[in-house]
């Protein structure tokens, strides 16, 4: 009797541990994920930084070449305007996405007010040579200024598509029932007149929750789609599908079932469901006819 409890009590205790198990891991992902979102979104802000810095800088270089007193007093009210907009910005909380977006708009505004006083500058110092030279240095200057932007890009990049792969949602337990025109379980090829097939979609947090349309491509033994009902984008380019089917996503594990219809004549071997959703194939299966 004793040795009874004491199985019954390990057997509790494991299944305790595996679900404290399986907790902690959704936990830890979920951190993970966050994490690399608030990571994005600061380096999305260091970006915007320096290229206010940049401008700053490039004003800054302009006034040296300048003895033009009022284009001097208008480049330098142009640079306090980019620095009161720097410091709105180091102000500004990187989750704030409507601020971000403005100060962002901003940007493209201040670069073709700077490129039009970079123009005027060119052609006042067109024939004075010794100022094209620091004109020269300057330029070295934003093309270092610009790698760092570029390196910067570079790793927001990398961290978006890294959030994009966890984003992108995944089918198991995939399971398929070839059907006779009583709507009885058909072994035979010739017997198969609609096949009935579902699966599973993984939970999935970082998703995005809204209506999805769900794509599945049957191949016959020869690799041709069976049942064309038309074509969807998938790697720049337009596949066909046999039948397609709107779900509503929650981010939750979700069961999906679909059926085709057979109006052709099959043959006996080996069939491939293939499954797609937001251009990207989340899952497949084989399934035999006799």
């Amino acid at each position: 009797m004793r040795d009874k409890k004491n199985i019954v009590l390990g057997s509790a205790v494991a299944v305790l541990v595996a679900v404290l198990a399986i907790m902690a891991y959704l936990l830890i992902d979920k951190f993970v994920e966050n994490e690399q979102l608030q990571e994005l979104a600061e380096l999305d802000k260091q970006e915007m930084a320096q290229q206010y810095k940049d401008f700053d800088a490039q004003y800054g270089e302009l006034q040296k070449q300048l003895s033009n007193d009022s284009l001097i007093a208008q480049i330098e009210e142009e640079r306090r305007h980019t620095q009161e907009l720097l410091e709105e910005l180091e102000r500004t909380k990187s989750t704030d996405a409507r601020e971000i977006a403005r100060l962002k708009k901003e940007i493209s505004t201040l670069r073709q007010v700077l490129r039009n006083y970079i123009m005027q500058v060119d052609s006042l110092n067109r024939l004075n040579e010794p100022l094209m030279t620091e004109n020269n240095q300057m330029k070295d200057k934003v093309n270092q200024a610009n790698s760092q932007i570029y390196s910067l890009s570079n790793e927001r990049n990398a961290l978006q598509d890294k959030v994009s792969i966890a984003a992108q949602l995944d089918a198991t337990g995939f399971w398929v029932s070839p059907k006779n025109k009583r709507g009885k379980d058909a072994s035979k090829a010739k017997d198969c007149k609609k096949l009935a097939f579902g699966f599973t979609i993984v939970k999935n947090v970082t998703a995005e929750n809204g209506q999805r349309i769900i794509y599945a491509r049957i191949l016959k033994p020869d690799n041709t789609v069976m049942g064309k009902k038309g074509t969807f984008a998938y790697e720049n380019t337009q596949v066909e599908y046999t039948e397609k089917k709107y779900i509503e996503y929650d981010g939750e594990e979700q069961k999906v079932t679909m059926y085709a219809d057979v109006d052709e004549f099959l043959v006996a071997g080996t069939y491939k469901v293939l499954v797609f959703c937001d251009s990207q194939m989340i899952g497949q299966t084989a399934f035999t006819l006799k």
